[in-house]
């Protein structure tokens, strides 16, 4: 049976599966990082486990997969195959595409190199969503999860754009407030989207308004939920910087689908009511988007690896889903 190795590397932990041509995963596996070992130590962790992968495929479905496909964090140059950068895994420069392919070739006697390929994992999560999740169907949409940090995905056509230079959809680093209160960011910047509107920023902000030092954003929403004022003002103040930076993104992109995912957005409606009425609210001519939470979850990342790998194959039954008629547009209301 064909399949393909997928890997979604982490902070904390990889998350991996053999996906068949239908895009269903037929096995599925997690292990530690290792990071606390050092960048050598995650390099070697997620080559052996590739090669663990190619094993099993081997004894479960009587052939090695035919094309693998990672999704890292930070700054990854998807011509090249190279993580470039990734503070949290502490790499740089690492030829991911070259090792992984080596890895996976030992042993196949006379066959082929095994393609591969390399991915950001925010715009690989973004792939999928938009073929197989929230996306399904529509021609454009863009991708935002809402997690420690904020980044986007910008779906066309059934593919992600990178941009010039692998950064496009970069929109927790559109600077949303000014003045001395503007909060610092992680990027060297002040006021940008991430540092106001981030799990980690309500978090933070929550805690300041509780006194409690554990607080995070999950405890904030509850605490919307059940009517405490200053958790509103702390919500509230998120949402509205939410709401500016995406309508930044609405006005230059146009999407037919904004897709909303990662920790906040598990808050349901108690995000998405007030994020669909700021929004609304501020726009002019701009036609509004289908605002719609994530659906695929921590799936997502090895799902979209799984599709870069299939892609590499060329079109076929795993190939870019373009849709053939744009989604019909309805306007979403406050």
């Amino acid at each position: 049976m064909k399949h393909v190795i997928a890997l979604d590397v982490g902070g904390t932990a990889i998350k991996a599966a053999l996906i068949g041509a239908d895009n269903e995963p037929l096995h599925e596996a997690r292990r530690p990082t290792r990071r606390d070992q050092g960048p050598e130590a995650v390099v070697a962790g997620i080559l052996d486990f590739a090669a663990e992968l190619r094993e099993h495929g081997l004894r479960a479905y009587g052939e090695p997969a035919v094309a693998a496909g990672v999704a890292v964090p930070g700054l990854v140059d998807t011509a090249t195959g190279t993580a470039v950068y990734a503070a949290n895994l502490g790499w740089r420069d690492v030829p991911l595409r070259e090792l992984l392919a080596t890895r996976l070739s030992t042993g196949t006697g006379t066959s082929p190199a095994v393609p591969v390929a390399v991915g950001h994992d925010v715009r690989t999560g973004g792939l999928a969503e938009g073929r197989l999740g929230a996306g399904k169907g529509a021609d454009r949409f863009l991708f935002v999860p809402l997690g420690t940090g904020i980044a986007g995905a910008i779906g066309i056509d059934g593919r992600i754009e990178e941009g010039a230079h692998g950064s496009a959809g970069e929109i927790g680093h559109v600077r949303v407030r000014t003045g001395p209160d503007a909060p610092p960011c992680g990027c060297g910047g002040r006021g940008c989207l991430e540092a106001l509107a981030s799990a980690s920023a309500v978090g933070r902000a929550w805690a300041a308004a509780s006194g409690e030092e554990d607080a995070d954003a999950a405890g904030c929403a509850a605490a919307v939920e059940a009517g405490d004022p200053r958790a509103r003002i702390v919500w509230q103040d998120a949402v509205e910087a939410l709401a500016d930076g995406l309508v930044m993104a609405l006005t230059l992109l146009d999407p037919r689908t904004l897709i909303v995912g990662g920790g906040l957005a598990e808050a349901g409606e108690t995000l998405f009511a007030p994020l669909r009425a700021a929004v609304a609210g501020r726009l002019t001519f701009q036609t509004s988007p289908h605002i719609v939470p994530a659906t695929l979850g921590d799936t997502a990342g090895c799902l979209g690896a799984g599709l870069l790998a299939w892609d590499l194959l060329g079109p076929g039954p795993a190939g870019p889903a373009v849709p053939t008629q744009p989604t019909p547009l309805t306007e979403v209301s406050a």
